[in-house]
Formats: C-alpha cells, sequence, structure tokens
C-alpha cells in the first residue's frame, strides 16, 4: 500500500520529461552564477508530496550508471545491499539550494549508520556541480545526468522523479522505497528512511 500526503493539484510532469536538455559543455556555465542570484527560471517545483511504498508493492531493483561530477565512475552497484538515498537535483533550482543543509546534515547522521547520499544533477555541467558542492559543503558526489539522462531514465520506468528536487529512499534490494516530491523537509526524510532501516 502506497502511503500519500494530502495534495491541492496532482504534479503530472515527469522529471525526466521536463528536463531532458541538451546542453553544451562550458567552462563557464552561466548556471554557476544563476544559482547564487536566486533565479526561479527552468524548474518544475514539487509541492511536499511524499510517499511511502510497502515492501511487497515495490517495483523491480534500479539500475543505474554514470559518472560524478568529479570524474569517478558511479553505479548502483556500488550501493548493493545498503540502503541509501538519491536527490536529484541542480544549481539553478532555488528548494535546491534551500534543501542543500538539510541533505548534508542528514548525510552526516547517517553515516556511521552506513547509509549513503548520491546526488543526481539533472542541468549542470561538472564546474557548475562542484561550484554547487563547495557553496554547500556537500560531502556526498553527484553524478552529472544532463547531457545523456541515463540514471533520469533508469529512474523513470520504476518510479518516475515528478519535480526537481526529488528525493528518493533506496532500500537493501535496490528498489525504490519512499519518495519526497519538492524541498524536503528533514523529519520526515530521517523517518523515512529510519523505516527502511528497519526493515529485516
Amino acid at each position: 500500500m502506497i502511503r500519500r500526503t494530502p495534495v491541492t493539484r496532482a504534479v503530472t510532469v515527469a522529471l525526466a520529461l521536463a528536463t531532458i536538455v541538451s546542453v553544451s559543455g562550458c567552462s563557464n556555465d552561466p548556471l554557476a552564477e544563476a544559482y547564487r542570484d536566486g533565479t526561479t527560471e527552468n524548474y518544475i517545483s514539487g509541492n511536499g508530496v511524499y510517499e511511502e511504498i510497502a515492501p511487497a508493492e515495490r517495483g523491480a531493483a534500479v539500475d543505474f550508471e554514470g559518472v560524478s561530477d568529479t570524474g569517478e565512475p558511479i553505479a548502483s552497484n556500488d550501493y548493493a545491499g545498503d540502503v541509501y538515498v538519491v536527490n536529484f537535483w541542480y544549481a539553478g533550482c532555488p528548494p535546491c539550494r534551500a534543501e542543500a543543509p538539510d541533505l548534508e546534515a542528514l548525510a552526516q547522521e547517517y553515516a556511521d549508520g552506513g547509509v549513503s547520499f548520491l546526488g543526481v544533477n539533472v542541468y549542470d555541467q561538472a564546474d557548475t556541480a562542484r561550484a554547487f558542492a563547495r557553496t554547500y559543503s556537500l560531502s556526498y558526489p553527484s553524478i552529472v545526468d544532463a547531457n545523456d539522462v541515463r540514471v533520469q531514465l533508469a529512474f523513470a520506468s520504476t518510479v518516475a522523479p515528478n519535480a526537481v528536487p526529488t528525493t528518493l529512499v533506496m532500500d537493501r534490494e535496490g528498489r525504490v522505497a519512499a519518495r519526497y516530491s519538492g524541498q524536503i523537509e528533514k523529519s520526515i526524510l530521517a523517518a523515512m528512511i529510519d523505516r527502511v532501516l528497519g526493515e529485516s
């Protein structure tokens, strides 16, 4: 059974469709400055809807691979057997900036419990993603997915992220166990993580 919060309107645009943009590599990417300037253009914001999926109703494991903003390969196999959190974001998205400190705080809080965090940047090139990580002191890696959208498409086939930001909690079998659409509420995401950690 899927538990949902009440919503006033449905969010119907899938992230995989909303963010498939051809972005040319550029060391002077304008989005490196855009997030500092507080732009609100070119993003679809979620409305705080979250859902948790009962273990028996979860889909197949999500298989993905990509390259981080520092050039390191990252794949779903790296997280095999672990609970982990995936956050879809980009630098020009105001709610992404607003939630970054809370995501980092949770990453630190759950590190000793073996929970990893992973960002998936859906729009920017690596230099912008690295600038964002430095600004917000993010300790976890981010895949740069703007050019080939492989990671977004891998998740879209199971539980499509439907807004930027979207945050997913993955279970030990690599399946989507919970989804938070829009800027996270720290305590709610923590509770989601705790429930998945508590599964046998």
